[in-house]
Protein backbone atom coordinates (compact mmCIF):
# COMPACT_ATOMS: atom_id res chain seq x y z
CA UNK A 1 0.00 0.00 0.00
CA UNK A 2 1.20 3.21 -0.80
CA UNK A 3 1.36 6.40 1.20
CA UNK A 4 -0.99 8.24 -1.03
CA UNK A 5 -3.42 5.09 -0.58
CA UNK A 6 -3.41 5.26 2.87
CA UNK A 7 -3.62 8.98 3.59
CA UNK A 8 -6.88 8.61 1.34
CA UNK A 9 -7.91 5.82 3.69
CA UNK A 10 -7.11 7.86 6.93
CA UNK A 11 -8.98 10.86 5.70
CA UNK A 12 -12.41 8.85 4.46
CA UNK A 13 -12.44 7.22 7.85
CA UNK A 14 -11.84 10.41 9.92
CA UNK A 15 -14.60 11.91 7.90
CA UNK A 16 -17.15 8.91 8.41
CA UNK A 17 -16.40 9.38 12.37
CA UNK A 18 -16.91 12.92 11.93
CA UNK A 19 -20.26 12.28 9.93
CA UNK A 20 -22.11 9.74 12.45
CA UNK A 21 -21.40 12.57 15.04
CA UNK A 22 -22.58 15.20 13.80
CA UNK A 23 -26.58 12.97 12.45
CA UNK A 24 -26.23 11.70 16.20
CA UNK A 25 -26.34 14.91 17.38
CA UNK A 26 -28.53 16.24 14.85
CA UNK A 27 -30.82 13.67 15.91
CA UNK A 28 -30.98 14.54 19.43
CA UNK A 29 -31.41 18.05 18.68
CA UNK A 30 -34.43 17.33 16.79
CA UNK A 31 -35.95 14.96 19.93
CA UNK A 32 -35.18 17.35 22.30
CA UNK A 33 -37.03 20.25 20.04
CA UNK A 34 -40.16 17.67 19.42
CA UNK A 35 -40.30 17.23 23.75
CA UNK A 36 -40.56 21.12 23.98
CA UNK A 37 -43.33 21.13 21.53
CA UNK A 38 -44.94 18.07 22.78
CA UNK A 39 -44.33 19.78 26.62
CA UNK A 40 -45.93 23.32 25.44
CA UNK A 41 -48.61 21.52 24.25
CA UNK A 42 -49.94 19.73 26.89
CA UNK A 43 -49.88 22.77 28.89
CA UNK A 44 -52.19 24.26 26.65
CA UNK A 45 -55.10 21.59 26.86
Amino acid sequence: MNRITLAAITLLLTVMTAACNTVAGAGQDMQNAGSSVKNEANEHN
